[in-house]
Parts: C-alpha cells; structure tokens; sequence
C-alpha cells in the first residue's frame, strides 16, 4: 500500500520509466510463451532449448535496466527524516524490490494477455487466424509451465533490485575517511580483456562446428548457435568489466597535458563516474559491436532470416541496454548535484559545466567508438569465413 501511495505522488517521469520497465518485461514474457508453444507444436525438435537460450539475451537486458530504474527511484532513496516513521534503509529496499516486482508482474499480466488473444482464447481469432499455427492454438497450455516462464523476469528483476540497494554496513570511523579519499581505480581490466578474447575464440571455435550459417538465429539451428551465444556472452561480460577502467582512463586523459578548468572538471568527474557508467557503457559497446557485426554475417543470406520474434528480441536488447545507459548517466547527475551546486554557489558558469559535460561524451566517444568497431571486424571476421 506504501509503495501504490508514493507510485501516485511520483514524477511522471518516474512513472515512464516504470512502465518502460513493464514494456520490456512484457515482451521478454511474449518471447518465453512462443518458445514454449514452439516446444508443444515440436516435441521431437531439439531447436527449443536454443530458442530459450536466445530469450536469455532480452531478460537480461531487462534485468539490468530494472535495477537501473530502481537505483534512480527518488521514493527509494534516503533521506533525512525517514527513520524517525520507520523507512530506514532496509524499508527503502524493500519499497525498490516491490516496485520492480509491480511493473514486471504488469509486464507479465500483459504478455500473457496479448498472447492469449492472438491464440483465440479469450475474444476469437484476430487477423484472420495467421497466428493460430505458429502459436499453437490447438493445444492446451501447461499452466504450470505458462507461469514459470512469466515469474522469470519480475523475479529476477526484483532479486536483482534488492541485492543491488541492500544497506551495507559500515564501520564506525572509517566514512568521514572515505569521503575524504578519492576514489580508486577501477581493476577490472584485465578480467575484462581476457574474458572479451576467450569469447571471440569461443565464437571461432564454435563457427566451424556444423554446416550452414556460422551463426543461426532462433528460426535456423544448423550451426552452433549455443557455442556463439556462450561467445557472445563472455564478450559482452568482458566488455563490461573493462568498461569502468577504460572511463577512468579516458579521465586521466582530459586531465593530462596542464589542463584548464574544463578540461580538469570534466577529467574528475569522468575518473568518478567511472564504475557507474563505465558497465552500462561496455554492454552498449558489445550489444552495438554485435548490430554492427550481424550485416556482415547475414548480409548475402536474405532477409527472411531475421523475423518477427528475432526482430522483438534484438529491439528489446538495444532499446533496454541503451536506456540502462541513459538512466545511469541521469543517476551520476544526481550524485554530483551538490557538487554542481557549490561550483555555482562559486561562481562557475553554466556554460563551463555544459562544455564539461560535452567534452565528457565526446572523449568517450572518441574511444568506445573505435573500441566497438574493433571487437565487430574481430567477430565477424571467422563467422563470415
């Protein structure tokens, strides 16, 4: 009741991002109910525990850009105030979990109502009936495999949430130390490199290992397509660990060469942000490094390789990684709020702040651009052999 209470006193910004939330779920949730209709319509076929596979790509996507959402939440954040009427900080948490679990149980209720329509179970046939084959309408669904595959994501998601926001304890002198001290370096660089090369070998390895395409989609499983997934994965991840120490470098860099005010401001705080952007930043930079790989694989095979439902997962992955992104940078601007406060208070000028913030997107432009398009021509090059 508390959390549907500050649900409706919140931004309608808020709200966008909680129904975005909803919307990705619901389309995660329609993937996993034609997956399992495709496993009633072909019992004998081997092909649905990939399909499932590739569904994994999408609900992770939404997981992370749950838990974005949640860390932004302003009706989940401390205050002063709050523990005197009983919403410490575990209270809070607890208020995040739930309203993730909301806006992903909507996405769920939603999915299963649209798909049950399109089957004919609710009001008819729609279109004519051209959905009632692939969806299997003359066949019973199994309930408890229906709500299995929904629960995924709003459970996921709001574990994630939860694990993510949890208080953590911290001991008694030390945070009047801690904030005084700078950050430090993020040290995930060369997990992030080995992984990111360990899964370019896996895609190698894997694209030699049947005939026909190098990398089927779920409508196609002639190839490895577990093998590449496992490939792409391990790049992603590795892209990710390496993320926040590639930022932090590129603050390094600002900051080098007797800097001025701008660039020295935009320097420190890109070295701050460094592990709060730098992980959305590196799954940006392996979701676009596999779109700009993807034509150079499929570019001869046709487009009737790529439909409806690969169509939704791969719209679902860029839309949810790059909204994740988004969301964080907007999280790093209300951390520094006080900062960019007191350098007003100072007499800093807008238009330095703004220079500052746009030297900052265009320094990582300059080096997670060239970084995508490497990893890409790497990717593609054996499974375009």
């Amino acid at each position: 009741m508390l959390a549907l209470r500050l649900a409706r006193g919140t931004h309608p910004l808020v709200l966008l991002r909680r129904l975005m939330v909803a919307a990705a779920s619901a389309g995660v949730g329609f993937l996993l109910l034609c997956t399992l209709t495709y496993a009633l319509a072909h019992p004998a076929d081997s092909g649905s525990a990939l399909r499932l596979l590739w569904c994994l790509i999408p609900a992770a996507a939404t997981v992370q850009f749950a838990v974005a959402v949640a860390r932004t939440d302003p009706s989940t954040r401390p205050r002063q105030g709050l523990s005197a009427v009983g919403l410490g900080p575990a209270r809070l948490t607890a208020l995040a979990a739930v309203s993730t679990a909301v806006a992903g149980t909507l996405g769920s209720m939603v999915a299963l109502l649209f798909f049950l329509h399109l089957r004919g179970d609710l009001t008819g046939l729609p279109f004519d009936g051209a959905a009632a084959e692939p969806l299997a309408a003359d066949q019973p669904l199994p309930l408890a495999a229906t709500l299995t595959l929904l629960a995924l994501v709003p459970l996921a998601a709001t574990a994630a949430a939860a694990l993510a926001l949890r208080p953590r304890r911290v001991k008694p002198g030390t945070e009047p130390d801690a904030q005084d001290a700078p950050a430090p370096a993020p040290t995930g660089l060369p997990w992030g490199v080995a992984l990111t090369a360990a899964g370019l070998a896996v895609e190698t390895y894997a694209s030699r290992g049947g005939p026909g395409s190098a990398l089927p989609l779920p409508g196609q499983f002639d190839g490895s397509p577990a093998g590449v997934l496992a490939g792409w994965a391990l790049t992603a991840l590795g892209l990710a660990f390496a993320g926040p120490r590639i930022t932090h470098f590129c603050g390094l860099v600002l900051q080098s060469a007797r800097p001025r005010a701008t660039r020295l401001l935009a320097g420190r705080i890109l070295m701050e942000e460094s592990r709060r952007i730098g992980r959305p930043l590196g799954v940006v930079c392996s979701v676009a490094s596999a779109a700009i790989a993807a034509p150079t694989v499929y570019g001869d095979t046709g487009p009737n390789l790529f439909g409806p439902l690969t169509g939704l997962g791969a719209a679902l992955v860029i839309t949810c990684t790059t909204a994740t992104l988004l969301t964080s940078a907007l999280e790093a601007k209300q951390a520094r709020a006080h900062t960019t406060k007191a350098l007003r208070r100072l007499g800093a000028p807008t238009s330095a702040l703004r220079r500052a913030t746009a030297l900052r997107v265009a320094t990582l432009l300059a080096v997670f651009a060239p970084l995508t398009w490497g990893v890409a021509a790497l990717a593609a090059l054996p499974l375009s052999a």
